[in-house]
């Protein structure tokens, strides 16, 4: 692991992983003192997926620095946090992960408490390639947008997926992406609103109004409650009211569902896409856009010639943006961006990883396997 450094004067490389087959081998970042103060007060860390890098972004302080992990995942997508627990999308599988503090103190032999959770595969769903965008785990469990299938999905132990319910104006549940149903937003524990890029009913047909053709959908009556928004992403209910990125626009909006209303909160120069609400700030995710086709002739384009891409910290009491921390190099984009609260040094561990394996975990206890507590091979037969 190596350090985001808390300033852009003092910027250089953050972050090297090892390369795999789809993500580069290097995400640089940097963060300025605004972000950098933040963080230091508010009592928790970050986690940002990147499926164009291929990573989970765990961003931490520890005590004196803002500090950055990667670990690899395949097209890492939605991410919510639900107590001790990660619900992440990747590219075939939503995984399930949990905490275990106990181990999480001693994951560096030689650097005691160096961390203080510790984030384990516990379950892997295998769902094949249903597109996955946003997750959230309500009163009765998971749910997950199927964007292939142009619905909202319950997670199986039998099938790929359960499908649960689809807008009123997309006439089958067939994998054909009709209308890009992206984001989710859970009030009171049960699925309230998504975001979809159009109100099409064919193959991708959504593209064709992109600019323009977004909607937010209210799951409990399937009525349209706001139209004409620009490649919406990423619904929030929070203190009452209903926020979501605008995200061809690059503004993060706070809307009344029930009137049809929205507001401007402020503008950001990027694509946007991920949004966590903690206390009167907001964690926006920003991007780059890469392809032209899908993203290109968007709003923000104009607004901002030059996007960036990272994690902005914005006030939502005065729009103003309170900090930023850039990625400079190996990401270009960002998905989503969810808050650990209370947890301030995350570590976290992909499937492939071999230390996960030697990690035991029980009600009433936890163990590493460590040379000092395994048993000794037997000796060899003649």
């Amino acid at each position: 692991m190596a350090r985001c450094p808390s300033s852009y004067a003092r910027s250089r490389e953050a972050t090297v992983t090892e390369p795999t087959a789809d993500a580069p081998s290097r995400i640089e970042c940097r963060v300025d003192d605004g972000f950098a103060g933040w963080l230091a007060g508010a009592n928790g860390s970050l986690a940002v997926t990147t499926y164009q890098a291929g990573k989970v972004v765990l961003v931490g302080w520890d005590g004196r620095r803002v500090t950055v992990l990667a670990r690899d995942f395949p097209k890492p997508m939605g991410l919510a946090v639900d107590g001790p627990r990660l619900l992440l999308a990747t590219r075939h599988e939503v995984v399930l992960l949990a905490d275990a503090p106990a181990l999480a103190a001693d994951f560096k032999p030689d650097e005691p408490g160096r961390y203080d959770a510790l984030y384990l595969p516990r379950t892997r769903y295998c769902t094949g390639d249903l597109n996955v965008h946003d997750v959230a785990v309500g009163a009765d469990g998971p749910w997950v947008t199927a964007t292939r299938f142009s619905c909202l999905a319950r997670l199986s132990h039998a099938f790929s997926f359960v499908p649960a319910w689809r807008p009123p104006f997309v006439s089958d549940t067939v994998p054909e992406d009709r209308c890009h149903l992206n984001g989710l937003a859970l009030v009171d524990g049960r699925p309230r609103y998504v975001t979809c890029l159009g109100t099409t009913d064919a193959a991708g047909a959504w593209r064709g109004k992109k600019a323009d053709g977004g909607v937010l959908v209210d799951v409990a009556d399937g009525s349209v409650r706001l139209r004409g928004l620009s490649m919406p992403h990423s619904p929030r209910w929070h203190n009452g009211a209903l926020w979501l990125l605008d995200s061809g626009r690059g503004a993060l909006l706070r809307a009344d569902p029930e009137r049809g209303t929205r507001e401007a909160v402020c503008g950001l120069s990027g694509y946007l896409r991920g949004l966590s609400l903690v206390g009167p700030y907001a964690l926006v995710g920003l991007c780059q856009i890469r392809e032209k086709h899908i993203f290109g002739g968007l709003p923000v384009q104009q607004t901002h010639p030059a996007l960036l891409c990272g994690v902005a910290v914005v006030d939502t009491r005065t729009g103003a943006r309170v900090g930023l921390l850039e990625f400079t190099a190996g990401c270009t984009e960002v998905f989503e961006v969810a808050w650990l609260p209370g947890v301030r040094r995350p570590m976290l561990l992909n499937p492939a990883h071999p230390a996960q394996t030697d990690a035991f975990t029980a009600p009433a206890f936890s163990y590493w396997l460590r040379p000092a507590n395994a048993l000794p091979e037997p000796p060899a037969v003649p």
